[in-house]
């Protein structure tokens, strides 16, 4: 297993908040050969019907030398997880999870923008000092 990436802990408490419950930290990812781990899985009681929402959160801290090669690197483990998770765990959803700061930084720009619309990546953003979300985006 990775290292815990640095807004780990900020990004669970965050969902915490937000009445969600931690169901795996980290959560386990199988198919065939792969055992992959994503940063957790949360789940949290659907008012409108029976059951629960599910979701598996993958947590980015963008702070290596070149945010773009940061991106790439989510990106490619972005989508290897939301393949896996179409086969093996069709209904949960997979977000990108990083701080407010990152967003408004890089994510604003047209570029990654693009790419975000294209891949139709959702993600969350998280407010660190006060451990708390956001903005959710859903693709």
């Amino acid at each position: 297993m990775a290292q815990l990436d640095k807004i780990h802990n900020a990004v669970k408490n965050a969902l915490i908040k937000d009445g969600w419950t931690i169901t795996s930290d980290p959560y386990r990812i199988e198919f065939e050969e792969y055992r992959l781990y994503a940063d957790m899985a949360a789940e949290r009681p659907i008012a409108a019907r029976k059951g629960n929402e599910k979701i598996v959160v993958e947590v980015k801290s963008f702070i290596g030398r070149s945010t773009v090669t940061d991106f790439e690197n989510a990106l490619g483990q972005y989508r290897l997880y939301r393949r896996l998770l179409l086969v093996t765990e069709p209904e949960t959803k997979l977000y990108l999870a990083v701080s407010e700061a990152t967003y408004s930084d890089f994510f604003v720009l047209e570029a990654t923008q693009f790419i975000i619309r294209t891949e139709e990546v959702s993600l969350f953003t998280v407010n660190l000092e006060k451990e708390v979300i956001e903005r959710w985006i859903n693709h």
